[in-house]
């Protein structure tokens, strides 16, 4: 994890922007592979909503991993990224199946609904702010997928909502944070949360993040599962094709869970 924090920060901080600017994504293509810098405006009261550089990588299934698209430099970056990756899918397997079996699931319940993960790691660079009280790094939303895996420097600057509080979540070295998303939600019928989450910047320090999302593919009808409704407990969501679903989440934008909230049953 160490090894892959230095070659995403050296990307940032070492690269001159031509050579970054080499691997740009494509600006109007939701969630492409490639280098990007996002400053989001509010319409309604020019506030900066996101400040932070990205870079997109497609590591699976295989047929999408390219690492020509990867940077360069420093030499094992490329490497590094896909054997994270590699890493990364057993243990969200290996989680998703925990938590099958918590709700008295066979093991593979959660997976199988997910069926093959499109998998993409998105590193973040959230420069120091000079003015971090109207900024927000990347604003409150919940992941649109099932399990992302995400580690973080020792800035600190995430925050998760519980109860109507945003809580910072305290570094810790070597930790991997599990943010569940939203097709695990539905899942699940509920019994298990996607996490309402957001990055802060601050005027001083700045913060790398890694974020490793496990999303299904887009032609994958989501419903909750059949073991997990009855009479007595009715599905909570309606199913959703999720291509659907991410058409839906990049057209109305991240806020909250308003994206998940639109699928919600009267029961």
């Amino acid at each position: 994890m160490d090894d892959l924090r230095r070659v995403c920060l050296s990307f940032f901080n070492d690269f001159p922007m031509e050579d970054k600017l080499k691997y740009a994504c494509q600006p109007n293509s939701a969630a492409s592979q490639g280098y990007g810098s996002r400053m989001l405006v509010s319409s309604q009261n020019d506030t900066v909503l996101d400040w932070r550089d990205y870079f997109d990588h497609h590591t699976l299934p295989l047929s999408r991993r390219n690492p020509s698209f990867w940077p360069h430099f420093p030499p094992e970056y490329r490497t590094l990224v896909a054997d994270y990756s590699d890493e990364m899918i057993v243990l969200a397997r290996r989680l998703l199946r925990l938590i099958s079996e918590s709700l008295g699931l066979r093991a593979s319940c959660i997976e199988d609904a997910v069926g093959e993960f499109y998998q993409n790691i998105t590193a973040s660079y959230y420069p120091p702010c000079p003015q971090p009280e109207l900024t927000l790094g990347l604003q409150s939303h919940s992941d649109m997928g099932s399990i992302t895996l995400l580690i973080q420097d020792d800035v600190g600057g995430l925050q998760v909502l519980k109860d109507g509080e945003w809580l910072t979540v305290q570094p810790l070295p070597d930790a991997i944070l599990v943010l569940l998303a939203d097709q695990t939600e539905i899942i699940t019928n509920g019994k298990y949360r996607s996490s309402v989450h957001r990055a802060v910047t601050n005027a001083s320090k700045a913060r790398l993040s890694v974020a490793c999302f496990h999303d299904p593919a887009k032609e994958v009808r989501v419903s909750p599962a059949s073991d997990l409704v009855s009479q007595s407990s009715p599905p909570h969501y309606s199913s959703i094709v999720y291509g659907d679903y991410v058409s839906s989440w990049y057209s109305k934008g991240p806020e909250g869970k308003r994206n998940l909230d639109a699928l919600l049953l009267d029961t």
